[in-house]
């Protein structure tokens, strides 16, 4: 992949796809892959293989079958939107270091988008009989089974799922989940509780009203368009403004063919509808993005009217369900600078200097590590884990923080940080009372609580017991030499100095590389002493 190529915004998915295939950020598989037990395996092969993650690929899939031989015509692509922050990046026209500045200046710089008529997305037009005839409808679409063995049914799950207030007539977008029941039925899952999905709250409205709710699955919508759902932005907001500050021009919107929502003109797939607030329909097990699988519960089942779709559409999927996986990623590489612009700007912390929510197995949300400056004052620590903790109300179960020369990407760098700069008595607070992070069902039933650690460095310490940085460099040049294993270093693999250091030692340490060591000896010798225990340390004694 060129790093120098000049990198632009794609306007529709199909330049997506083709932007990725120029960068060498695609694998096109053209054999023949079963939807319903190949296609996701395959591809989560590479979050769990140890795949390292800018060699992660999207996948284009275009000779697609399902368990019973049936052969589709429409192409599968999945992972194309976040297998890795490279190709998250490709999807915004940024580079990776500019995501986060890319949001706030999205969210601080909206541009309206603009409704059009004939759109690309409504090409094709399936309504009616042709919805409920066998193998016609839903059943036409390629849905690849995410959790083969334990999933209930096919599920969309790279959605943009519309709704709209019917009080304030702003609509919504979120990334929901969605079961196939029927060629012309959906059970749509919206996060319902306290602070939950746009969509559920809607759906609370219309129930209050006994109205039927008007709701379209947007499938394969372009990047910065997709980003918006699970960016989590305040339900009031215009995500399709956002959503054209972040691509720098308005979004190509258009009325839906059968209920009054307006969704992106130049998406793939358009899966419109209406949602009976009155009844619900029992939904899953479907493997959710916590790692656990979703147990059968009632969620809203939708009524579908209409599909309508490009001429020549791709179906698109994500990875999602134990992390690290494409879900995962498309949060992380946006709410980490979510969180640090809020410690930062809007808290006015002093000395923050990074936010990694921990994304292995545990998905971002309960455990998160804020770094620091060497020397930050302490109330300032406490402060930014506070407020790490509770700028939203499923982040942050447990909150750890760090000085500037441990790496928070690193768990084990974190443990060895709390095992030796952390004092339980002192260091650490728990806060009773906080809701449940997600998948928090699958822990005790009672209400959950807050964990924050101070694994700060407080006072001098010795150096790392590491050979010094400009050893271990010319140690690896020596190994690539020698052509050994291929090294991929995790931090701390260098010594350096933590404060607790002189000038005597250094000295001691030059001598000694250079095969000068008996002069240090002589130096010692004149500062024996009789009236000490052996481990004394010289430093309560002498002046070095």
């Amino acid at each position: 992949m060129s790093d120098t190529a000049p990198l632009k915004t794609p306007c529709d998915f199909h330049q997506h796809l083709a932007e990725l295939d120029k960068a060498g950020l695609l694998v096109r598989v053209d054999r023949p892959i079963n939807k319903d037990t190949e296609l996701q395996p395959l591809v989560r092969w590479q979050f769990v293989g140890g795949v390292p993650e800018d060699q992660r690929r999207a996948f284009l899939f275009t000779n697609v079958i399902d368990g019973k031989g049936r052969r589709y015509d429409m192409p599968v692509a999945i992972g194309v939107f976040a297998s890795s922050p490279q190709i998250y990046a490709r999807g915004m026209g940024q580079k990776v270091e500019d995501i986060g500045a890319a949001w706030v200046n999205a969210i601080k710089n909206p541009i309206a988008p603009i409704v059009v008529e004939k759109p690309a997305c409504q090409e094709v037009v399936i309504t009616g009989d042709d919805l409920r005839k066998p193998g016609g409808g839903l059943a036409a679409l390629p849905v690849p089974v995410s959790t083969p063995g334990f999933d209930s049914a096919p599920y969309l799950t790279a959605t943009l799922c519309v709704t709209r207030d019917p009080e304030s007539g702003i609509q919504n977008m979120g990334t929901y989940r969605a079961a196939l029941k029927a060629t012309d039925r959906l059970v749509v899952r919206m996060v319902a509780r306290v602070g939950g999905a746009g969509g559920w709250v809607h759906w609370l409205k219309y129930r209050e009203r006994k109205q039927l709710m008007p709701i379209s699955i947007v499938l394969g919508a372009s990047p910065v368009v997709f980003f918006t759902g699970p960016q989590k932005l305040p339900v009031d907001m215009d995500e399709m403004a956002v959503a054209g500050g972040l691509g720098g021009e308005a979004i190509r919107m258009t009325k839906c063919v059968t209920n009054d929502l307006n969704v992106p003109a130049d998406a793939e797939i358009v899966v419109e509808g209406f949602i009976d607030p009155s009844t619900l329909e029992p939904e899953a097990p479907f493997g959710e993005s916590n790692g656990y699988v979703a147990l059968e519960a009632y969620n809203m089942p939708m009524q579908v009217t209409a599909i309508t779709h490009r001429k020549y559409a791709v179906f698109s999927a994500i990875i999602s369900q134990v992390t690290p996986s494409e879900s995962s990623v498309v949060k992380k590489v946006a709410y980490e600078p979510m969180f640090l612009n809020h410690l930062q700007s809007t808290l006015g912390i002093k000395g923050v200097k990074r936010v990694v929510m921990h994304e292995p197995l545990s998905n971002l949300r309960p455990v998160i590590f804020v770094q620091f400056a060497r020397d930050t004052v302490r109330t300032e620590v406490w402060r930014a884990m506070q407020g790490a903790a509770t700028l939203r109300a499923d982040c942050g179960k447990i909150v750890i923080a760090v000085s500037e020369d441990i790496d928070p990407e690193s768990t084990d760098a974190v443990f060895w940080s709390m095992a030796y700069r952390s004092t339980p008595s002192e260091d650490v607070q728990i806060i009773n009372y906080r809701r449940g992070v997600q998948g928090s069902q699958y822990g005790p039933k009672t209400a959950e609580s807050t964990l924050l650690i101070d694994a700060t460095q407080k006072y001098p310490m010795a150096p790392l017991a590491l050979p010094g940085k400009a050893y271990m460099e010319h140690a690896r040049s020596l190994w690539e030499e020698l052509k050994l294993p291929a090294l991929s270093p995790k931090g701390p693999w260098h010594g350096y100095t933590l404060g607790d250091w002189t000038e005597t030692w250094e000295r001691f340490a030059k001598r000694t590389i250079v095969g000068e060591w008996e002069a240090n000896g002589l130096e010692t010798i004149k500062r024996r002493r009789e009236d000490l225990n052996p481990e004394t340390p010289t430093a309560k004694h002498e002046k070095l």
